[in-house]
């Protein structure tokens, strides 16, 4: 192991959790969602208060106008910069935000680029992005979503591909038995990771599993999943690899011929994402269009208080209903198919 990485791993251990905020009594919420995941678990004892996240839907779904904000039990936060990487650093269990959930396809992200980083649908073309369903598959085949506190750095050429970080947290697949919500905070273990290169970028997909899934106590590493779950890495390796075709472009590439890389391994590439992160919300690097607005992110200059925070969120309309779907979307694919 090179200097750096022992470094990293170093780091890593030193690292602790974001400071809580001020106390104060929990406002009442209108159309919001409860978003609570339970640390008790038989196999992972998570010894970290409770955090509870709520989501404010925004707009009307379906709709350019539609965003997801989060609240904790103080008032907004950015799922970005104030949810921290680690539900439990010594255990090494991560949150993770929910954006896409398992069999959905609606193309659902954290917003960079507005203040407090809602989740919004992705737009193409002016129009609402839906990933297209590649038979036999529909939708996502796990719990879609990101690692808060970590950003695949433009600036930098991962040495590990060869290629610079594509400007978002780093993404996660969720494998295990329950089908999450959208934004809901799941606190996973690291399994495995696997490099896609996506459009000449590096776009790391971390394999984890909810540390309360029944299969968590059985999943340690990313060899446990074929073991446990025959065939599932390949078909993660092919829906990551096709699921661009049918819009028309080229099957993408992957680091390592796709072949999944070990825990240790994505622990290093999570480590080294969270110390980009720090820097970017920092103002230490070209942020490359970020927001870092924010309420409690430790060494963050853009922290708003409360008050303000919560008019950001007041700027979006307020929750409608949308209109339903086009049949379209739901629609099977055969290109990957065709020779």
């Amino acid at each position: 192991m090179a200097a750096d990485e022992k470094k990293m791993l170093s780091t890593f251990n030193r690292l602790t959790l974001v400071a809580r905020h001020l106390s104060r009594s929990p406002a009442a919420l209108i159309g919001t969602r409860r978003c609570e995941s339970s640390l008790s678990n038989r196999n992972l004892l998570i010894n970290h208060p409770r955090k509870m996240y709520r989501i404010e839907e925004r707009g009307a779904p379906n709709t350019l106008e539609h965003r997801i904000f989060f609240r904790d039990e103080f008032g907004p936060v950015s799922p970005f910069h104030d949810i921290p990487l680690f539900a439990n650093q010594e255990q090494k269990v991560f949150n993770m935000v929910v954006e896409v959930p398992r069999w959905t396809n609606a193309k659902m992200e954290i917003c960079k680029e507005e203040p407090l980083n809602p989740i919004k649908q992705d737009v193409k073309k002016g129009k609402l992005r839906f990933v297209a369903n590649c038979f036999p598959h529909h939708g996502y085949i796990w719990n879609y979503g990101a690692l808060p506190q970590t950003w695949e750095n433009p600036n930098v050429v991962d040495e590990r591909t060869g290629c610079k970080g594509d400007n978002d947290p780093i993404d996660v697949c969720e494998i295990g038995h329950r089908v999450a919500k959208r934004g809901d905070v799941l606190q996973v273990k690291v399994l495995g990771t696997i490099a896609l290169i996506d459009e000449g970028e590096t776009d790391w997909k971390v394999i984890a599993i909810d540390v309360n899934d029944p299969l968590a106590a059985e999943l340690n590493n990313i060899e446990d999943v074929e073991k446990h779950m025959p065939g599932f890495m390949n078909a993660t390796v092919e829906w990551f690899r096709i699921y661009k075709m049918p819009d028309g472009k080229p099957a993408n590439e992957f680091a390592f011929n796709g072949a999944p890389k070990p825990h240790e391994f994505a622990l290093e590439v999570i480590v080294e994402a969270h110390e980009h992160w720090k820097k970017m919300v920092a103002g230490q690097v070209d942020c490359h269009g970020v927001n870092s607005t924010c309420v409690s992110a430790d060494g963050a200059p853009c922290k708003v208080p409360i008050s303000e925070a919560q008019e950001i969120v007041k700027k979006s309309p307020e929750l409608t209903d949308g209109p339903g779907l086009e049949s379209e979307v739901d629609k099977w694919h055969y290109t990957h198919l065709q020779k």
